[in-house]
C-alpha cells in the first residue's frame, strides 16, 4: 500500500460494537430493551447449559441441525442477500425451520446455541454486506430468536412433554410436542419483534408491528416445515432431504413478494408510488360501484416546500417529505392507502367512509403536520418547524364516478385551498357542471380554514 498504510479487515470495523450506529441514531429505550433482551438470552443460555450440559440427543442432533441449517443458508445466500438489501419483512425469517426443529429435539440451552450459531453464520456470510442489516439490528434479532427458542424448549420441559426424540411415532404426544413448541416460539418471537419495532420506529399500526396476514402465513409455513423436519429426522431420516426443495422455493417466493411490493413503492417515502396507488384505487372504486358504497380521495400538498429546499437544502427537504408521509399515514386508518403523487404532493384513498367523517379525517391530517418538528440530522441540532399542508377532497359518487375525475376534482379543491391562504382543507361539494371555463371544469368548493 502507498505510504505503508494498513487497511483493517472490513469485518472488524463492522463487528466493533463501539462503531455501531445505534449509539447515536437509535432511541435510548430501544437500546435498553435490546441490551436487556441480550442479557436475558445469555443468562438463560448459560444457566441452561450448566444445569444440563448435554445429553446424548443433544450431541447427536445439534451437529446435524447446524450442518443442515448452514447448507440451506448457503444454497439461498444470494436470494437472502437481495431480500435483505430490499428491506422489509425483517421479522419473518425462514431460518425458523431449524429453530423449531432444534426446540423439539434439543435441550433448552442447546436449542438457544443453535439459533445463535445460525444467526452468526448468516451475519458473516450474508448480512454484514447489506446496508439494511446493521450489526445492532442483527444482535437484537438474535436475542429474540434465542429467547423464542429457550421459551419454547422451557415450556416443553416444565409441562413434561419433553422432546420429540424417543416419542412413539403413532402417539399423540409427538404432535402435542410440535404444536406447543410452535405456538410458544411464535408468541415469544412476535412479542419481542413487535416491541422492538415499536420502540425503534414508534409505529403503532398492527401491520407495522406484527406484519401482514401474508407475512405471518409465511412464518406459519416455516414452522410447519420445522415440525416436519424434526419428525422426519426422528422417524424417517432419509425423508429430511425432501425439506430442501419446498424451503428453497418458499425463500424465492418471499423474494418475489418483496419485488412486487418494491414495484409499487416510492423509494424515498415508503408510500405507494403512482402506479401502486392507482392499482389499489381502481380496485377499491370497482368494489364501491358493485356494492353501492362510498370512498374519498385526498390530495395533500406541502406548503412552501421549495422554500424549505432553498433554505435548508435538498437533504432536509427529503427528511421533511419522509416525516410528512409518515404523519399522513399515521393520521388515517390502517386500511386507507397513501401514495406519493409526485414532488411534494400526496394522494390518499379512504374506502367505505361516511361523508361527515371526511372533513374530520382531513383536518386530522392537516393538524398533525402542523405539530411536526423535523430534525436536520446534522450537528447543528436544528429542527424544521411550522410545516403545513393544504388538502383537497373529493367523494365518490358525488364528485364523479371515474378515478381520473375524482383525482381531478380533489386536485381542483387542493388548488382552491392553496389560493385561499394554504394550511386549510377544501372540499368539493359535488356541484360539478358540464361547462368549462378556460379549459377548467367548474367545481363547487367549500374551504375550511386553519
Amino acid at each position: 500500500m502507498a505510504g505503508g498504510a494498513r487497511v483493517r479487515p472490513r469485518f472488524r470495523l463492522m463487528s466493533s460494537p463501539a462503531r455501531w450506529a445505534l449509539w447515536t441514531s437509535a432511541r435510548p429505550r430501544w437500546v435498553v430493551f435490546v441490551l436487556a433482551s441480550e442479557a436475558i438470552a445469555i443468562g438463560v443460555t448459560v444457566a441452561s447449559l450448566l444445569a444440563e450440559p448435554g445429553t446424548g440427543h443433544d450431541l447427536r442432533w445439534f451437529p446435524i441441525l447446524l450442518v443442515m441449517g448452514i447448507a440451506q443458508a448457503e444454497m439461498s445466500r444470494r436470494i437472502e442477500r437481495v431480500r435483505r438489501w430490499m428491506g422489509g419483512q425483517t421479522h419473518i425469517n425462514v431460518t425458523s425451520v431449524w429453530y423449531l426443529a432444534g426446540v423439539v429435539l434439543l435441550s433448552p440451552g442447546w436449542a438457544v446455541v443453535l439459533a445463535a450459531a445460525l444467526y452468526l453464520h448468516l451475519w458473516f456470510r450474508v448480512w454484514r454486506h447489506v446496508r439494511t442489516r446493521p450489526a445492532h439490528r442483527v444482535v437484537a434479532s438474535t436475542a429474540w430468536a434465542m429467547l423464542s427458542c429457550w421459551g419454547a424448549a422451557f415450556v416443553l420441559h416444565i409441562t413434561g412433554l419433553g422432546g420429540l426424540a424417543g416419542t412413539p411415532a403413532a402417539g399423540i404426544r409427538g404432535s402435542a410436542v410440535v404444536l406447543v413448541a410452535a405456538l410458544v416460539f411464535e408468541l415469544v418471537n412476535l412479542v419481542g419483534a413487535a416491541a422492538g419495532i415499536y420502540l425503534y420506529t414508534e409505529q403503532r399500526s398492527l401491520t407495522d408491528l406484527v406484519g401482514t396476514w401474508g407475512d405471518n402465513a409465511l412464518e406459519l409455513v416455516t414452522l410447519c416445515l420445522g415440525g416436519l423436519t424434526a419428525t422426519a429426522l426422528v422417524y424417517q431420516p432419509i425423508l429430511v432431504l425432501m425439506i430442501y426443495p419446498p424451503l428453497l422455493l418458499l425463500h424465492r417466493h418471499v423474494l418475489i413478494k418483496q419485488l412486487e411490493a418494491a414495484v409499487a413503492t416510492d423509494e424515498k417515502t415508503g408510500l405507494f408510488n403512482n402506479a401502486g396507488w392507482h392499482h389499489i384505487a381502481s380496485r377499491e372504486l370497482d368494489r364501491a360501484k358493485r356494492s353501492s358504497g362510498t370512498l374519498a380521495i385526498f390530495m395533500v400538498d406541502i406548503d412552501h416546500f421549495k422554500k424549505i429546499n432553498d433554505t435548508y437544502g435538498h437533504l432536509a427537504g427529503d427528511a421533511v417529505l419522509k416525516a410528512v408521509a409518515a404523519t399522513i399515514n399515521r393520521s388515517v386508518r390502517d386500511y386507507d392507502s397513501v401514495g406519493r403523487f409526485g414532488g411534494e404532493e400526496f394522494v390518499v384513498l379512504l374506502p367505505d367512509i361516511a361523508t361527515p367523517d371526511v372533513g374530520e379525517v382531513a383536518e386530522r391530517v392537516r393538524h398533525a403536520v402542523t405539530q411536526l418538528a423535523v430534525p436536520l440530522g446534522d450537528d447543528s441540532l436544528t429542527t424544521i418547524k411550522g410545516l403545513s399542508v393544504s388538502v383537497g377532497t373529493a367523494i365518490y359518487p358525488t364528485a364523479g364516478t371515474a378515478l381520473d375525475r375524482l383525482i381531478h376534482v380533489a386536485d381542483t379543491a387542493l388548488l382552491h385551498a392553496k389560493r385561499s391562504g394554504r394550511n386549510r382543507v377544501s372540499h368539493a361539494d359535488g356541484d360539478i357542471t358540464a361547462a368549462e371555463t378556460n379549459g377548467r371544469t367548474q367545481v363547487g368548493i367549500r374551504s375550511l380554514g386553519a
